[in-house]
């Protein structure tokens, strides 16, 4: 038993060993706080699918579906006897200039010596001009594909594909050793955090809605914030509700396309309430209270009436922000338990059973 006792006593003092913060409540500014219902959402251009640009067949794939991949990362390797042709072809150009522009220079040499005529030099560079313009576009059309053609020392058939942009694998679209022709989607990619959130809003507030106002979501224990980027001319068939577009920024895993949450939009601020911070709200009894310092009573010998410094204020929240709420019940300059709540609360729960006790 005394154990107990010690215990209780114990942590009782800790209760009240503990800093309470106590701030005043103030008049701020509040734009009125609307909750909606959102969907996960991804624009149709969020999705990409790799394209070959040349035929051939697939001989390697570099990723699997579900796999994150950066730009510039290699995606599949296809074998193209097209390829193999093209790169022939212009290590057998570089050779046939080589050629040309030698038999020219030395053309020049007799021509400048008068052993020649100009006729001949102007055939040999009009052949020379024609050769360099048929490498020129070979090598460009080597640049579109990936492929460095300064390098190439051999034919080769091998052609790469690359991803464009930081994303998710989202499905093969073609299976390994499939023969493929050109301009063939090999697999699509999902952009990276290209989420945008899809909130449905009342027409009691088309007048007050417009871009660049906050939508916070709830996405498990986390809140996602995002700015409305697109109020759409249309409503949603379903709700008849205004559709919402914002986009999310910042990186998470715990979105999923097409999964349906809750999400507040918060209007613009042009209403002003007294305000406590969020953190001050606790549900005691069925009611939303904060916690107030107590005034101090003496008894008849100078001693204190109670040990507990803080009564109750019953509230009434009239809207919110991210950090404040706007109550009714509170007068500006009081001051309030502005954090440690439960520690409050705790102590008056403990009192309010010793007095029952007696």
């Amino acid at each position: 038993m005394s154990r107990i006792l010690i215990l209780c006593l114990w942590i009782t003092t800790a209760l009240f060993a503990v800093e309470i913060p106590i701030e005043e409540a103030a008049t701020r500014a509040f734009g009125k706080s609307v909750e909606l219902n959102a969907k996960v959402i991804q624009l149709s251009n969020a999705k990409q699918s790799i394209m070959s640009l040349l035929s051939g067949h697939i001989e390697k794939y570099y990723v699997n579906p579900g796999q994150k991949v950066k730009a510039g990362q290699k995606i599949a390797l296809i074998e193209s006897i097209v390829l193999s042709k093209m790169t022939a072809d212009y290590i057998s150009l570089k050779e046939q200039f080589r050629a040309l522009n030698k038999n020219y220079e030395a053309t020049k040499r007799l021509y400048d010596k008068g052993m020649t005529s100009m006729q001949e030099l102007n055939v040999q560079s009009i052949e020379k001009n024609a050769m360099s313009a048929r490498i020129t576009a070979l090598k460009s059309q080597l640049a579109t594909l990936g492929i460095h053609a300064d390098v190439l020392k051999t034919a080769s058939a091998d052609y790469v594909l690359y991803a464009h942009s930081d994303g998710t694998v989202s499905q093969l679209l073609q299976s390994l050793h499939s023969v493929i022709g050109e301009d063939t989607a090999i697999l699509s990619i999902v952009k990276e955090q290209a989420f945008y959130i899809k909130s449905y809003l009342p027409l009691a507030y088309a007048g007050r809605v417009k871009t660049g106002q906050k939508i916070v979501i709830k996405s498990g224990n986390k809140e996602l914030v995002s700015y409305v980027a697109q109020v759409l001319p249309e409503l949603d068939e379903r709700t008849q509700r205004i559709i919402l577009l914002s986009r999310i920024d910042e990186k998470t895993d715990t979105l999923y396309i097409n999964s349906y949450l809750s999400s507040t939009l918060y209007l613009d601020a042009n209403e002003k309430h007294v305000a406590v911070k969020k953190s001050a709200l606790s549900f005691f009894k069925n009611e939303w209270v904060i916690f107030v310092p107590k005034e101090k009573e003496e008894g008849p010998e100078g001693h204190e009436e109670d040990d507990v410094a803080y009564e109750t204020r019953v509230v009434e929240v009239i809207t919110q922000d991210e950090v404040y709420a706007a109550v009714n019940g509170v007068e500006s300059g009081e001051k309030y338990v502005s954090d440690k709540s439960y520690y409050v609360k705790s102590m008056i729960l403990k009192s309010s059973l010793g007095e029952h006790g007696h």
